[in-house]
């Protein structure tokens, strides 16, 4: 038996998943803002001086490294609430998980880029009288940003792929509406097949970009 193709629905149902997307981008921009924030924290707590800070800031990053990100998703919107007895929406379980996992990504990104620059120029730095955060912010991280921003960028790739899986909690982004499309239509193959086409055509382009900036930063080192 031959399966009819109809992507009539599609249109039907444009504004429906047009909605989702708009939510997909958002929550995107939301989740790479929050995890370059909480990798900022993290890169400079795991290269703080102080074990205090170096060594718990290394096990809070090792642990959202180290797990799934459904396991994370699930466990802020139905654990967390029970231990602190308080509400906290899907919206926010949602962003704070996908920020403290991608931040835990985006830290180790950042501090690589920062440890990979020559110790010298710290030392000179030190020699000319500048204090640390002085050239921390005039000498290394100018030399270090310039390393860091495709791996960056790669890492914001995956959070809009990271994205998807808060329909699990019932937010509305493209893969939940395409769920919503699916169950009034009965017409999985040609939903999930725009859905799939959709991701691909932002993710394939964003990629590219990617592959372009790395060949630019290789050709000025």
């Amino acid at each position: 038996m031959t399966y009819a193709w109809d992507f009539n629905v599609i249109y039907t149902y444009r504004e429906v998943l047009l909605v989702g997307l708009g939510n997909t981008l958002l929550y995107t921009f939301a989740c790479i803002v929050g995890g370059l924030l909480v990798g900022l924290l993290a890169a400079f707590g795991r290269l703080s001086p102080l074990t205090i800070v170096r060594w718990p800031t290394q096990l809070v990053v090792e642990i959202f490294r180290c797990t799934p990100l459904l396991v994370i998703l699930i466990w802020f919107y139905y654990a967390l609430p029970a231990l602190l007895g308080v509400q906290i929406s899907a919206l926010t379980a949602g962003l704070l998980a996908l920020s403290l996992y991608g931040g835990s990504f985006y830290g180790e990104i950042i501090r690589a880029g920062i440890i990979s620059i020559d110790i010298g120029q710290r030392e000179a730095a030190q020699a000319l009288g500048m204090r640390r955060g002085d050239a921390m912010r005039r000498i290394i991280l100018p030399q270090a940003l310039r390393r860091m921003v495709p791996p960056l960028m790669n890492q914001s790739i995956l959070q809009l792929k990271n994205t998807s899986l808060v329909s699990v909690l019932a937010l509305p982004d493209l893969i939940y509406q395409g769920q919503l499309v699916t169950h009034e239509t009965y017409r999985p193959l040609e939903v999930y097949t725009t859905v799939a086409v959709v991701y691909f055509a932002i993710l394939f382009p964003a990629t590219l970009l990617v592959q372009r900036l790395e060949r630019r930063f290789d050709t000025k080192a």
